[in-house]
């Protein structure tokens, strides 16, 4: 993309109140915040850059008796969290005759597909930057999902 073709989409984003516009071509990938003080924030990044780690989050139990375990949420803190990196609707499945990518207890690597998130018509192939067991399907399919929501829950063990 040359300079004119980024400054003709940070004004289609500006203009249409678009929330998030995100391009993927050759080796290059833009990605243009829009809000509503109609600020435009761009960030582009070469595709080959190694993707960032997934930091691990400590996520309480739900309580079975109305009390937090101090074990239950000790347990959840050795998890890795995979978190959804866009906003949109979260799909199990490839389609709706089709098995899920993953499910609870299967091992996966980096660069597993662990999801699909459909935003602006698009379906985005989530993979995974971690290997484990899933744990725990934090999100239900057919779901929207925010940025930076958690959607699994990884034993890195």
């Amino acid at each position: 993309m040359n300079l004119e073709e980024i400054k003709d989409l940070i004004k289609l984003v500006s203009k249409s109140g678009l929330g998030k516009v995100e391009i993927e071509r050759e080796g290059f990938r833009i990605s243009i915040k829009g809000s509503q003080s109609e600020q435009v924030l761009v960030q582009a990044a070469p595709m080959m850059a190694a993707p960032a780690p997934v930091a691990a989050a400590p996520v309480a139990a739900a309580p079975s008796n109305g009390e937090a375990t101090p074990t239950a949420a000790s347990d959840d803190s050795k998890y890795i969290t995979i978190k959804s990196p866009m906003i949109g609707t979260f799909y199990r499945t490839p389609g709706p005759d089709k098995d899920p990518f993953v499910n609870v207890g299967d091992a996966i690597q980096p660069g597993m597909k662990l999801c699909i998130i459909e935003a602006m018509k698009t379906f985005n192939e989530i993979e995974s930057e971690v290997s484990g067991k899933i744990v725990k399907v934090l999100v239900d399919n057919a779901s929207p999902v925010d940025y930076d929501q958690p959607l699994f829950l990884v034993d890195p063990a």
